[in-house]
């Protein structure tokens, strides 16, 4: 009786607790941080912050760049390279033959690419949110 008892139990805890991705998630947080003119160019800051306990070793995004009016100007892979767990970093991207000024919202598409130390992984874009402080928008 115990035993089946205890077995019930270890049976409820483990209904109840969470699966292994949201053990090991938090959230991979891409923030548009600041947008800079240069000569030729919009140099973008972006902050990334990774609250997961995975060891990102690679991350490509699939970004499109809206007009003020709305329409696709420019379409970009932005790969952000290396991102560890439990850090803050910051990746700058220029964007050539565009201006600041004419940016008006930042789509994030998808991710064409998502590695660890383990290999591929398809579960990323669940991990991502976005956040902007800029006034122009960054969504999915």
């Amino acid at each position: 009786m115990r035993l089946a008892m205890l077995a019930g139990i270890a049976s409820i805890v483990a209904a109840l607790a969470p699966p292994l991705a949201a053990q090991e998630a938090g959230r991979l947080g891409v923030e548009l941080n600041k947008l800079e003119p240069q000569d030729d160019a919009c140099r973008t800051y972006f902050v990334l912050q990774n609250e997961t306990a995975i060891g990102v070793t690679e991350l490509v995004l699939d970004i499109y760049i809206f007009n003020r009016e709305g329409i696709i100007e420019r379409r970009l892979a932005m790969d952000t390279r290396e991102v560890q767990p439990g850090k803050t970093q910051v990746r700058l991207f220029d964007v050539r033959d565009l201006s600041c000024e004419a940016i008006g919202r930042f789509l994030i598409n998808g991710v064409l690419s998502c590695r660890d130390t383990e290999g591929e992984r398809s579960d990323c874009a669940g991990l991502l949110s976005f956040t902007s402080r800029t006034g122009i928008a960054l969504s999915d």
